[in-house]
């Protein structure tokens, strides 16, 4: 058997095998933050790609904390109500497990659709509002400035993530993933090029990793024991020279996410600064994962650019990371897995009303799982 289609733990949940389906925000939610019929189909389509799991994109935990005003929410009940409705329908359709990110945009928050622009909203716009950050400072030099959190600020964006962990055990996700990668507000305080505190909120590495592990044990505090929390990473900043977020920085936050139980790092890179220089080519960001993954015991996820059956095979193979995180694969592929199977002459299980697609030649690539 290929190590891609063996099963893995995160915590108390087994995935059946080691694809997972790596967050994609859609901007498709309408602006109260709730469910449109995109999501349905998107999340149906999810459902049956034969992946070990799906986490769901970027959800935030405040209507501030949003990405754009098209950005999913689960900062209320009838939020998780709708979304505890959709889960319910697909698990009619498929026992692949389902799991959220919930995140805070922080200064990068408040943004028109990428297909509209992507641009910052000011806070006069109809659609736009105040940003909030670790510092008063912006993202792009021509935005509106983010306002500094104070301490009680702080403490209610902490309880909040906390009450939206308890509305996604609710609504029925198996796994919780905690954004703090990508230039959102966690990863805003962990880097020195955003966070120019003076309080317990900056200045060291261990007070600029603070709010991340508070949040963190927050979440855990509001759910079951061994239910399952990871944390998505940026591994650097891409600003070489500067006093920036690197991977020594990534793996000293992920031991003591470790520490305090996480289920599992999840590595990728960038999305803090607008001068970044990204080195893009196929796996630019397994050597992340796998600089991680020597730190930790806990399962790590290797994502970015990552296209092909062999490709990730060889990873899971050579030790580079546990799992494998695909996310714009998928959208292009939404049976990537399926044909992952085939290219490694193993099986993968699907639907039964698609067992007469089963490839001429090929007669145990599938096997049924029952709905």
């Amino acid at each position: 058997m290929s190590l891609l289609f063996q099963p893995i733990h995160f915590d108390r949940l087994q995935l059946s095998n080691k694809i997972v389906i790596a967050p994609m925000c859609q901007y498709s939610a309408n602006e109260q933050g709730e469910l449109s019929y995109w999501h349905e189909q998107q999340w149906a389509a999810y459902a049956l790609s034969g992946a070990g799991l799906c986490i769901v994109e970027a959800t935030a935990v405040q209507p501030e904390g949003r990405i754009s005003y098209a950005d999913l929410g689960l900062w209320n009940d009838l939020q998780r109500a709708q979304i505890k409705a959709l889960l319910a329908k697909l698990k009619t359709i498929s026992p692949m497990p389902f799991g959220i990110q919930l995140a805070h945009a922080g200064r990068k928050a408040s943004t028109d659709k990428p297909w509209d622009g992507r641009g910052q909203l000011p806070p006069e716009h109809v659609q736009g509002w105040q940003t909030v950050s670790a510092s008063n400072v912006p993202f792009n030099p021509a935005d509106h400035a983010p306002h500094a959190l104070n301490t009680a600020e702080i403490e209610r964006i902490i309880a909040d993530f906390a009450e939206s962990a308890k509305r996604a055990v609710n609504a029925g996700f198996e796994l919780i993933e905690l954004h703090a990668a990508h230039g959102y507000l966690l990863h805003q305080f962990m880097s020195p090029l955003s966070n120019l505190r003076t309080d317990e909120y900056g200045g060291s590495f261990e007070n600029r990793i603070r709010l991340t592990l508070e949040v963190f044990q927050a979440m855990k505090n509001a759910v079951s024991a061994g239910y399952p929390i990871g944390v998505r990473l940026s591994a650097t900043d891409w600003m070489d020279g500067a006093d920036s977020w690197n991977v020594e920085s990534a793996a000293g936050i992920s031991k003591a996410l470790e520490q305090l139980g996480a289920a599992y790092i999840h590595v990728s890179s960038g999305g803090l600064h607008i001068e970044q220089k990204i080195d893009l080519h196929a796996g630019y960001q397994v050597p992340f994962a796998a600089a991680v993954k020597k730190e930790v015991s806990i399962p790590v996820i290797a994502v970015g650019l990552i296209t092909e059956a062999l490709q990730a095979e060889g990873i899971l193979q050579n030790a580079q990371a546990d799992a494998i995180g695909l996310a714009r694969a998928m959208l292009y592929d939404p049976r990537w897995p399926w044909h992952a199977a085939a290219e490694l002459g193993d099986t993968v299980a699907i639907a039964p009303q698609y067992l007469r697609c089963q490839p001429h030649g090929l007669r145990d690539l599938f096997k049924r799982f029952e709905i």
